[in-house]
């Protein structure tokens, strides 16, 4: 039993504290971290505890041949400088989304990772918010760049769908949502906001949201922008000429990366040019456009990875969203609730979108959704089965 606490425990606190990373890393240069190493020996010790091993899914056959491809093109660039860093960056999310799959089917309730997911992202809205009304032109707050903090509102803003929504709960959501449009559209993300359009559209389609709930959530969250702007109408019109001013310069930067990241590909379509490798050869790629910049990233997640690690990485990265999105259809066949699955994949579409225009492989909701949408396939078949034998 306290076995169990202790995995629901540290499940959901690894998926609240996900977008909190600036906060935690204020306190030290490691804290970020603390919860999902603690969370993955918890679950090793249960796996030896209760002498068995994880259910087999083609997610462990894709994230085990990911790991391989990663191995070998960092052997092959070992010499590199940034490899190793990165490497120890990606591995981590390879064994979480494990953990969190298994933990989901079931020791942790699915309805609690994402209610966790959903706290964190409005506190960090809140905090989003707060640097706003403390004389930032946009809202970071537990993130340095606006772009990530919106990416991780959009993608925890469908899952509200799956919360309960009974009497005062229904205004309580509404009050959540409202916290988080207010906290994305303060981050000015172009791409966050195309992305949210995107999964509200998939949410109506598949009838998990009701229009109604759509306007009521956007009128109250116009209201407090109504309110802020009459506020701090000299602070809004300043973010905004900013914004107009990156967004041009956004838009060359893209284009200059996103080019130097097909040219690597081209270059190197097998193993690609290694974790890190981006950064390390961007200067050459790119023909010294950007010659000062330190840390560069390509602006895509799907051509940053097909770059770093080949064709074969970016098929198997392929491969890995489609398990989610084919786990999460395979359950919506089987269960009479549907609002978990369809809110999932939502909020899958929201983080594809939005990454198409970030590098966002280095953060939680992409690993985590695909993770949650395999424990809800594997719940249901439970569900199926205990039906079928009753």
């Amino acid at each position: 039993m306290w076995l169990t606490v202790l995995l629901r425990v540290l499940a959901c606190g690894t998926v609240a504290l996900a977008p909190l990373e600036g906060y935690l890393l204020q306190v030290h240069g490691q804290s970020a971290k603390v919860l999902p190493a603690l969370l993955i020996g918890v679950w090793l010790f249960s796996l030896y505890r209760q002498r068995r091993l994880p259910a087999p899914h083609p997610l462990h056959l894709v994230v085990a041949l990911l790991a391989v491809v990663l191995l070998t093109t960092s052997a092959v660039h070992e010499a590199e400088p940034f490899t190793l860093e990165y490497l120890v960056r990606w591995v981590p999310f390879l064994v979480i989304t494990v953990v969190l799959a298994d933990v989901a089917a079931r020791e942790v309730p699915v309805r609690a990772l994402l209610a966790a997911t959903v706290a964190g992202a409005v506190v960090a809205a809140a905090g989003g918010l707060l640097s706003v009304a403390g004389g930032s032109l946009r809202a970071t707050g537990p993130l340095e760049d606006p772009n990530d903090l919106a990416f991780f509102l959009v993608a925890a803003l469908p899952l509200l769908v799956a919360l309960p929504a009974r009497g005062r709960s229904r205004i309580v959501l509404l009050l959540l949502g409202a916290v988080l449009v207010a906290g994305a559209a303060a981050t000015f993300s172009r791409g966050g906001g195309i992305a949210l359009a995107c999964a509200l559209v998939w949410l109506i389609v598949r009838r998990a949201l009701p229009v109604r709930a759509v306007v009521v959530t956007a009128a109250v969250a116009g209201v407090a922008a109504l309110v802020f702007a009459s506020a701090a109408q000299a602070e809004l019109s300043r973010a905004l000429q900013e914004k107009s001013h990156i967004a041009g310069t956004n838009a060359d930067t893209r284009m200059l990366r996103w080019q130097a990241a097909s040219r690597m590909l081209a270059d190197n379509p097998v193993l690609g040019v290694g974790p890190g490798g981006f950064r390390q050869e961007y200067a050459a790629a790119g023909h010294n456009a950007e010659i000062d910049e330190q840390t560069p990233v390509a602006h895509n997640l799907f051509l940053e990875v097909a770059a770093e690690l080949g064709v074969p990485g970016f098929a198997l990265l392929i491969a890995f969203v489609a398990i989610g999105f084919m786990a999460s259809e395979r359950a919506l066949r089987r269960v009479a609730d549907r609002r978990e699955a369809v809110a999932v994949q939502a909020a899958l579409i929201a983080v594809l979108i939005a990454s198409i225009f970030l590098s966002e492989q280095y953060y939680l909701p992409l690993w985590s959704l695909v993770a949650i949408a395999v424990a809800i396939e594997r719940r249901s078949q439970k569900e199926s089965r205990c039906a079928f034998s009753t």
